[in-house]
């Protein structure tokens, strides 16, 4: 074919042309397809993760509990402990008493002895323990290192236990013994199984498993439903360099795609500690990406048919018909812009004397037809998304509802023993008890925080509002409950909000806002600085405002405030403990009764300031 003429060259420019733009077209699509669907699976990674970790806390509950249901109403003197651990189903069951358990290897009895309170959590044993366990335990304990170049099998020293420790008191209140049992994790898949199931389903692809779950003694896995090329179970296998040195030197959680025994899998890893806060390991939770890049393949294909299709309609409609085409492509540019703007409903008319335009205007339909398909199929995952996030809050206010009874028990006795209603206590006891207290005031904070965190996500946050006496009945009670922090920072506190002054809201949630503020203020405040709280009227709502002396929050760090598990990095905040709950609460609270928050930066403080409807 001759090129010179001018339609072949029209014909040649314009193929030339269309053929660059689809590649870098079809290129950019492939890369924000996968972009998208890859940063959502990491997304979702992460919240599995999140109830990884609450499912493995409360499996070591659940052994306490069960112990306990055995223990405490009985005489466990008449028990045959033997007997008793197979009812329990744990791996390894023993009594000791007061008089042997300071030399017990256990940290978790040693915190038994020094808080004579139940303690659980996870550790490490020592070949010589479990050589004491029965058989069937050692054995599973006793996995080879799959050490690439080795020249002889290595196998794992000791394991790994999920344990809870009990102390039993007699009638006279003094310690008697302790009972103590676990489960060995090593080769205990009913974990790991049990919640691929919850979270993934058994869902496969390719005899693989989607979704993955796997516990690693140190960096050794030592329990997982990985699988290795022969389709067995990796156990022995270790993490990567990288992984190691963020999970195990540094304790951070480590999240990206990691190739774990041959496949690449989107992942997350977070450290498991021991009762002292020991790096003991790590819990994983990962998703296949195979099939997320054949699903990313497959959107990319259709998209490149209907776009070479469109290509050469296009192209033989310009060269043919250039200009009887005009208007109808005009108008094919408008429902293209509509269809942008995502107006998926638009159809072009099929109506023109030329029948390439005509089925042009059908090609057009159908994809739109088929965008709009593809929208409710999102429109469906989504539902599930939000399904499985509903389970996900509905753990976490579980959860926190179980830890607010317990540890409501929890800070009654260890307020009891440092005020001595239980009996005088000498200065180490007392230091002791002190920080206990403190710690459990801390997580008894934290734990109504992940409770109210839960009601504002599920949108369950009731509000019964009633005319309160801003200062009297929230603003005083306030103060006096952070009376103590204020003191030891020899801090002054101003009050100058109007008696009089009446709003209509919820007093629990506004309780929680003020607790919140002047926490904050005193935490963060220097010491030796003040707070000082006023109030004044707006436009027919009240404007109230608690500052404190202290570091001004500059201005890049504001939008980072009110956001769910925000801090602020800088020196001051990283020696405060938090969640980074507290002021999204806070907004989430003020919100909801038609309000407003700011923060407002000063020259030696900081503002927070909310308006909120006057009664």
């Amino acid at each position: 074919m001759k090129i010179r003429t001018l339609k072949n060259r029209l014909l040649l420019s314009f193929l030339t042309v269309n053929i660059v733009l689809a590649v870098s077209v079809f290129c950019l699509g492939y890369r924000v397809v996968c972009q998208q669907i890859f940063e959502r699976t990491q997304k979702q990674v992460n919240r599995y993760l999140d109830s990884a970790r609450l499912f493995y806390a409360s499996e070591i509950e659940n052994i306490g509990s069960r112990m306990k249901l055995v223990a405490y109403p009985c005489n466990i003197d008449d028990f045959d402990l033997e007997h008793l651990r197979k009812v329990l189903d744990i791996d390894y069951l023993v009594r000791l008493t007061a008089e042997e358990a300071p030399h017990c290897e256990s940290r978790i009895v040693q915190k038994v002895l020094e808080t004579a309170a139940p303690v659980g959590g996870t550790r490490l044993v020592s070949r010589e323990e479990l050589a004491r366990m029965p058989e069937d335990v050692r054995k599973r304990a006793r996995i080879p290192i799959r050490d690439e170049g080795a020249q002889e099998p290595i196998y794992l020293e000791g394991g790994m236990v999920k344990e809870y420790a009990i102390p039993l008191f007699d009638a006279d209140g003094r310690l008697k013994a302790i009972l103590y049992g676990g489960r060995l994790i090593n080769q205990d898949y009913s974990f790991v199984d049990k919640l691929r199931i919850l979270v993934f389903g058994e869902e496969e692809y390719r005899g693989k498993p989607v979704g993955t779950v796997t516990i690693f003694q140190n960096d050794i896995r030592i329990s997982t439903n990985v699988l290795d090329e022969q389709g067995q179970r990796a156990i022995g296998t270790r993490i990567s360099l990288a992984v190691y040195e963020s999970v195990i030197h540094q304790g951070r959680r480590w999240h990206d795609r990691a190739e774990v025994v041959g496949h690449w899998y989107r992942s997350a890893y977070e450290p498991i500690r021991d009762v002292d806060g020991n790096i003991i390991g790590i819990l994983y939770v990962g998703v296949l990406e195979e099939p997320l890049r054949d699903i990313a393949a497959r959107i990319l294909f259709l998209f490149l048919l209907v776009v070479a299709l469109a290509l050469v309609l296009a192209g033989l409609l310009a060269f043919i018909l250039a200009g009887s085409i005009s208007f109808p492509i005009t108008l094919l540019l408008e429902a293209t812009q509509k269809l942008a703007r995502g107006e998926l409903t638009h159809e072009v008319p099929a109506e023109t004397p030329i029948e390439e335009l005509n089925e042009l205007a059908r090609s057009f339909n159908e994809m739109s037809a088929q965008l709009r398909q593809r929208e409710e199929s999102l429109k469906i995952s989504n539902e599930k998304l939000a399904e499985l996030n509903k389970s996900y809050l509905d753990l976490i206010g579980f959860v926190a509802h179980e830890l607010k009874g317990m540890l409501a028990s929890a800070v009654i006795n260890a307020y009891s023993l440092r005020d001595g209603l239980l009996g005088m206590l000498n200065f180490k006891q007392k230091k002791a008890i002190d920080s206990i207290c403190r710690n459990l005031d801390y997580l008894d904070a934290t734990v109504k925080k992940f409770l109210n965190l839960s009601r504002i996500e599920r949108e369950k946050l009731e509000i019964n509002k009633q005319p309160i006496f801003l200062r009297k009945d929230i603003a005083e009670v306030s103060i006096q409950t952070f009376a103590k922090l204020i003191e030891d920072k020899q801090m002054t506190v101003i009050n100058r909000i109007d008696p009089t002054i009446r709003v209509n809201a919820d007093p629990d949630l506004m309780q929680i806002v003020m607790n919140n503020l002047i926490n904050n203020a005193a935490k963060y405040g220097v010491e030796g600085g003040r707070i000082e709280l006023s109030s004044r009227l707006l436009n027919g709502k009240v404007e109230v405002e608690v500052y404190n002396d202290g570091r001004p929050i500059q201005p890049n760090e504001i939008p980072m405030l009110f956001k769910k598990f925000s801090r602020l990095d800088n020196p001051e905040k990283k020696k405060v403990k938090g969640t980074g709950l507290g002021l999204y609460i806070t907004k989430q609270i003020i919100e909801a009764h038609g309000g407003s928050i700011r923060v407002e930066p000063r020259a030696n403080g900081n503002a927070f300031i909310f308006q909120i409807e006057r009664k």
